[in-house]
């Protein structure tokens, strides 16, 4: 199913509060992703680096809205960052229908992140679990049916600290955990509890930069959380439909969404599954 050009779609009045919205060839009612791209939270990482992979998921028959936002080096960090991704996660269905551009089938929409944007797709899950007056606070659980992270910051101490990226996290959240510990009460997914839906983890067991073992520790500690293990996989291929790992996040997303795609195994080992206990 081939895939139509992306259609650039406002959800703010600021330059890093719009989407790239793809809509499949056909019609009907149609399943829906709201995919957040990764990059530390920084610029000048957008929503480009990670058309492939909306492009992919379109032509498997889903409406995809690439989303972007402000990022730290810009006006972005806290509270800016979450702010945009709760206004989007909030508004972009509903833009999405009025710009008469798809017409969204409500019981079938997920959100997908990678690395720093599975943080956020993780975190916009759970808003609904923070405290009142915190940041992108929700009164009632957001209406998805799944979240699929994808070598997903999971916990805010994920990433490794070492590098060019080290301070990534102080930077985000304006101080480390003892600095601003209430914001890191609001902000990190590990310490709000299960978001209520369908949780498909998928992560590579070579990622060096967010470690399998962060996924294997928050599956463990969530009932009912998938975690598909990827042997031999790193940090970005997970974002590469020309990857081995595709098979795999394709039919990941599906499963948050409730929908159906053929299943292939992975070229060269198979994906470790951990179902829901």
């Amino acid at each position: 199913m081939a895939a139509t050009p992306w259609t650039l779609l406002p959800y703010g009045a600021l330059p890093d509060q719009v989407a790239e919205i793809t809509v499949p060839d056909g019609g009907g009612l149609l399943p829906l992703v709201l995919l957040l791209h990764g990059g530390v939270w920084r610029e000048p990482h957008d929503r480009k680096h990670i058309r492939p992979l909306a492009a992919a998921l379109a032509a498997t028959g889903v409406v995809v809205a690439n989303v972007d936002y402000r990022r730290v080096g810009g006006a972005g960090g806290w509270p800016e960052t979450f702010d945009d991704v709760a206004l989007a996660t909030d508004t972009l269905v509903d833009l999405v229908e009025a710009a008469g551009l798809a017409d969204v089938d409500r019981d079938a929409i997920a959100l997908v992140g990678h690395s720093a944007g599975g943080h956020l797709a993780l975190w916009a899950s759970v808003r609904h679990l923070t405290d009142a007056g915190v940041p992108g606070h929700r009164g009632t659980p957001l209406a998805i049916s799944g979240v699929v992270p994808l070598a997903g910051v999971v916990a805010l101490s994920s990433l490794q600290r070492t590098g060019p990226d080290a301070d990534s996290v102080e930077r985000l959240m304006g101080g480390d955990p003892a600095t601003v510990p209430d914001r890191y009460r609001g902000a990190d997914p590990t310490l709000l509890g299960a978001p209520g839906c369908t949780v498909v983890l998928v992560h590579g067991t070579d990622d060096q930069a967010v470690p399998v073992g962060t996924a294997r520790d928050y599956a463990a500690a969530h009932r009912g959380v998938e975690l598909v293990e990827l042997p031999g996989t790193g940090h970005f291929e997970v974002i590469d439909p020309a990857s081995a790992a595709w098979p795999s996040v394709r039919d990941a997303v599906h499963r948050a969404l409730g929908t159906s795609t053929s299943g292939s195994m992975v070229p060269g080992g198979d994906p470790v599954v951990s179902l829901p206990a």
